[in-house]
């Protein structure tokens, strides 16, 4: 009988959490942080609904500082680096700041190219490091700088994955991994590759939704500042200062969200957009079938205090 009683509260508590109130919106917001299964769903609401703007929202994020080499590939830079007289001198450090997911039998191997050439090869251990060579030439005569993934793998207690953050050139010129590579998955010069044109997660849903048909000019990728805490609730205050700064005529606005954490949005969405918007907000269901029930309360627990804690300080906007 009580544990009836529980499964009940627990079946009760998370159909609370996993809030759908559907509009018809202008506009849609989709919280950036949703995994690649969820922003395929979200492309379908776009597909079916006449929304006049699409927007992604999120934060900074550390997940970011690095690249995520995630299959057999190649990273390459292109530093379009000009002589001038601290280049072109004859001998040069060149080191690239890198780290595997795991260690021991999980740690990542990549070769280093130069200008389509091996120079050195490197397992990267799962703390942070600089990898370097040497290169005894000027660095204007540098087209590109590669870094070959070779042993991708994946089994039931890991997932091998290098991850890449910048390039330094004798201590003092960084290249970072954004705005200044690409990413060829498989063999080089193939037809899959990614540009690392994003500074935050909000730019990467954008590129997706682009990439997938969707009009850029409908799109809008609004970033909020890097936090540990009140993610949501800094995504959602960026959000409202886009849309004042911007003179949208909008007043209906749906929220795309996932899960028990839709019902969280919803509220601070609601209370820090005010009274002069109407919210709707989307659960899209959660990924992975495999999760067990007992997860599914604890997680559902977690939220609830979650969303205690943010009815709190909102009270205070």
């Amino acid at each position: 009988m009580l544990f009836l009683l529980l499964q009940n509260y627990s079946d009760n508590l998370l159909k609370f959490l996993e809030k759908s109130h559907r509009l018809d919106a202008e506009m849609l917001v989709i919280e950036a942080w949703l995994p690649d299964p969820a922003i395929e769903m979200a492309k379908s609401e776009i597909h079916n609904q006449s929304y006049d703007f699409i927007v992604t929202t999120g934060i900074k994020s550390s997940e970011l500082d690095f690249c995520m080499v995630a299959m057999n590939g190649y990273l390459i830079f292109y530093p379009g680096l000009r002589s001038n007289e601290g280049y072109d001198s004859e001998h040069h450090k060149i080191e690239v700041v890198a780290r595997s997911k795991m260690g021991g039998k999980y740690c990542s191997h990549f070769n280093f190219y130069i200008n389509d050439s091996i120079i050195a090869d490197f397992n990267a251990d799962e703390k942070p490091g600089k990898y370097k060579v040497e290169w005894n030439a000027p660095l204007s005569e540098i087209d590109s700088l590669m870094f070959e993934f070779t042993n991708d793998y994946l089994d039931d207690k890991g997932d091998r994955n290098l991850y890449i953050k910048e390039i330094i050139f004798d201590d003092s010129l960084v290249i970072p991994y954004q705005f200044n590579s690409v990413f060829d998955i498989g063999n080089l010069g193939g037809n899959d590759r990614t540009i690392n044109d994003y500074e935050s997660h909000p730019e990467i849903v954008r590129n997706k939704l682009i990439k997938s048909g969707i009009d850029s000019s409908k799109v809008i990728a609004v970033t909020g500042s890097k936090t540990r805490i009140n993610r949501t609730l800094t995504g959602a205050l960026a959000f409202r200062d886009w849309l004042m700064e911007s003179g949208q005529n909008v007043r209906d606005v749906n929220i795309i969200s996932m899960g028990i954490h839709a019902r969280r949005t919803w509220m601070t969405y609601k209370k820090v957009l005010g009274k002069s918007y109407n919210i709707g907000i989307i659960a899209l269901p959660e990924s992975g079938n495999e999760i067990s029930e007992k997860s599914k309360r604890y997680a559902a627990i977690t939220e609830t205090l979650d969303l205690v804690y943010y009815w709190v300080i909102l009270i205070f906007f």
